[in-house]
């Protein structure tokens, strides 16, 4: 342990670095009861309104809608997440043909490809961030099919920081900058961590290995959340899909990380870009393997753990990868903004086949997402060329901003005496199987739904000693720029982890002289 006082580290910060602090000070004891926009207390914050604990949430919960609808307009133009990235396009080709799983054509026989389109982003920097920073990477793929646009939104790791997504925003306040200096904020980073346990096995995924992809090309991408597959007579299947690089898995020390963010900024984007233009002379393009892992409802009610739980991995030896194709991206942007930055993906994008899952933070995206670009890219967005799906669109929608397929002279509304559109009769046969929901509504948090066990498999048993010693020095080295008494919250959750995981990070902090 370090010999310096607390106030002499204190005196180490600067003002920024302080300034959560010094506020708090400064209102310690008058800062009241939290409201919404319309100053009426809150019932509860941490916690969704659900049909039970681990039902749907309810559409009454104007508190989660007011946060999530404020949360998506802070930024204008930029996406308030995944602001920097890079997109390509491709195709996809089926290699096991899943008809007795789902109805969906893009898996009806083996070969046949599907058009795609894929965006690499990182989560919390703003258009003008490094490449090269630590950050979740967005891995989100776009099918163009006969049926209609199949959206499926995830990252570059299998799990995330939290299960609510009430939760979200003020997730994101804590990574991004502080409102006050316009700087990033350590106290806040690692406050929301010790405050939420349930984050550290996506936290100790981002301070290990691959916490720093070398470039797009060389990471794995997951849908993370858990679908579900509805095949002939509403067979329901729970679904997680899984895409692994073909190039290799490849990251970057944290030393490499910076040079590149000082000498080459856009190093992932050029990356990319320049790949796949060389594989117009080598045949040789970006490719990933596509794996899905599948559990029966009957299984889901017997493991031991929430299958719908997105802080959680589903065990592959328990549920096996399945190898279901491979996705090539042979094709560069022709316009950046027309065909990356007006690329709009929604989780709520389902094709006959697919649907979501009482995964509490999907529920929560599928509103969000639909919200966000409304705001952004405007009432239309859909009908932008790289957004409009193949198939034509007959609905009763019409006019708003940027408007480009006005469906002509066609009735706009419904019941008419003028031709429809009506509704597939065939439709019922590819949605969810009903669910049955018999539970109070209330907030339930599930603040400690297990935090440790799969980390605690993560540190054990996934990591060898040297990619250890790599997650401690990344963790100390960024543990020891927050407030003292945010350190021993965070070690706390760590040691709650493994012991030895707590203690060999207290011994890096003290040997950087950071007081705990």
């Amino acid at each position: 342990m370090s010999s310096k006082s607390t106030s002499e580290n204190q005196n180490d910060r600067d003002a920024a670095a302080e300034q959560l602090s010094n506020w708090y000070k400064q209102n310690k004891g008058k800062i009241g009861y939290s409201t919404d926009n319309a100053a009426i207390q809150l019932v509860y914050k941490d916690a969704s309104l659900t049909a039970g604990k681990y039902g749907p949430i309810v559409l009454r919960d104007y508190q989660l809608i007011q946060q999530l609808q404020d949360f998506d307009r802070e930024r204008i133009p930029e996406r308030v997440v995944h602001a920097k990235g890079a997109a390509a396009f491709g195709y996809f080709e089926c290699t096991k043909e899943l008809s007795n799983l789902t109805v969906s054509k893009v898996f009806e026989k083996v070969g046949k490809r599907t058009p795609i389109a894929a965006r690499f982003s990182q989560v919390a920097g703003n258009l003008g961030s490094a490449d090269s920073v630590r950050d979740p990477r967005g891995f989100a793929l776009k099918f163009y099919t006969e049926e209609g646009n199949w959206d499926l939104v995830g990252n570059n790791t299998p799990i995330f920081f939290m299960r609510d997504p009430i939760l979200f925003p003020m997730f994101i306040h804590s990574q991004k900058k502080n409102p006050v200096t316009n700087l990033r904020d350590w106290d806040m980073f690692w406050d929301f961590f010790s405050k939420r346990p349930e984050s550290v096995h996506q936290f100790m995924f981002l301070f290990a290995d691959r916490g720093i992809p070398d470039g797009h090309r060389h990471q794995h991408g997951f849908g993370s959340h858990t679908f579900s597959m509805i095949g002939p007579n509403q067979k329901l299947t729970w679904v997680k899909f899984i895409y692994k690089t073909d190039q290799g898995i490849k990251n970057l020390d944290a030393k490499q990380a910076e040079l590149l963010a000082g000498q080459d900024p856009d190093y992932a984007v050029r990356d990319l870009y320049n790949a796949i233009e060389d594989g117009k002379s080598t045949g040789k393009y970006p490719s990933w393997t596509f794996y899905i892992q599948t559990m029966t409802p009957d299984q889901a009610k017997q493991v031991k753990f929430n299958p719908f739980d997105i802080t959680k991995v589903w065990p592959h030896a328990q549920f096996p990868l399945q190898q279901v194709g491979k996705f090539v991206l042979n094709k560069n942007p022709s316009n950046f903004f027309a065909e990356v930055e007006q690329l709009a993906f929604s989780p709520s994008n389902f094709t006959p086949g697919f649907g979501p899952s009482p995964d509490r933070l999907l529920q929560g995206r599928i509103f969000s997402y639909p919200d966000t670009h409304l705001h952004r890219l405007g009432t239309n967005y859909q009908q932008l060329p790289v957004n409009r799906p193949l198939p034509k669109v007959s609905n009763f929608q019409r006019d708003g901003e940027s408007v480009l397929y006005n469906q002509n002279g066609a009735p706009n509304y419904h019941p008419n005496s003028f031709g429809g559109p009506e509704v597939n009769p065939e439709a019922e046969s590819w949605v969810n199987p009903p669910e049955s929901v018999d539970s109070k509504v209330d907030y339930y948090d599930l603040r400690d739904d297990d935090n440790y066990t799969q980390p605690r498999v993560f540190w054990n048993k996934v990591l060898d000693e040297p990619a250890k010693q790599r997650l401690v020095d990344n963790v100390a080295g960024a543990l020891s720029k927050a407030n003292p008494d945010i350190q021993k919250a965070a070690l706390k959750v760590f040691k709650n982890v493994d012991g030895t995981l707590g203690q060999r990070i207290g011994q890096k902090l003290s040997s950087v002289h950071v007081n705990l």
